[in-house]
């Protein structure tokens, strides 16, 4: 156990029960909510960080809301993280990279405690979640030319299935399902809040 992963034993009532669900390696088994998007074969491999900050009132989620001007999720409210490039030795080196290239968090504050499975979008990746906890402080810096803004929600409410919801839209023709997770003006929802729901019922499975 490293020194952010003893501080979270310590500070983080749950943590243990986490490590429980969590995988050791990268695991290709679908999550509960994979998007409907076919048998994967095509997709672009990818990976995020789900980052579990240690702050002092609770633990807390680090999301960042995308530059409007991106060609991939526009917009949209996701986890630090990217595609797979040819350097990265695991999907926890792309998830780690990818947040410091976009947010500036140094890997130094961040340590693996496990992944999620794959999560596999409509919009053609194959998500790997890799869970990590970050031992503040946390002096970040975003990359204005991929994110607008940063924040974080607290752990406890995008694991509340009160705050979870079910909704559909019109998407290349059909009527897709998806999910979100809306946080006072933020909108959570697609692959960030299937991830987070994914988490959810692994832990209320255990």
């Amino acid at each position: 156990m490293g020194v952010q992963t003893e501080a979270a034993a310590g500070f983080f009532p749950g943590f243990e029960r986490l490590r429980t669900v969590l995988s050791s390696v990268p695991s290709p088994a679908s999550v509960y909510l994979v998007e409907d998007c076919g048998d994967g074969e095509d997709l672009i491999p990818a990976a995020v960080l789900f980052s579990i900050v240690l702050r002092d009132n609770e633990p807390s989620v680090l999301l960042t809301q995308r530059n409007p001007d991106l060609k991939d999720h526009p917009g949209q409210i996701s986890f630090p993280g990217g595609r797979v490039e040819p350097q990265d030795m695991s999907p926890a080196a792309t998830a780690l990279r990818e947040a410091e290239e976009e947010v500036g968090l140094d890997p130094a504050r961040v340590e693996v405690v496990g992944y999620l499975p794959v999560y596999r979008t409509v919009t053609g990746f194959c998500v790997t979640p890799v869970v990590a906890i970050v031992k503040p402080p946390v002096d970040l810096r975003p990359d204005p030319g991929e994110v607008a803004d940063v924040f974080e929600v607290p752990l406890s409410f995008l694991l509340d299935s009160a705050n979870h919801q079910r909704c559909t839209m019109q998407f290349e023709g059909r009527q897709r399902d998806f999910y979100a997770v809306p946080y006072g003006d933020r909108y959570i929802w697609g692959a960030t809040a299937g991830i987070i729901l994914g988490l959810a019922r692994l832990l209320s499975l255990r």
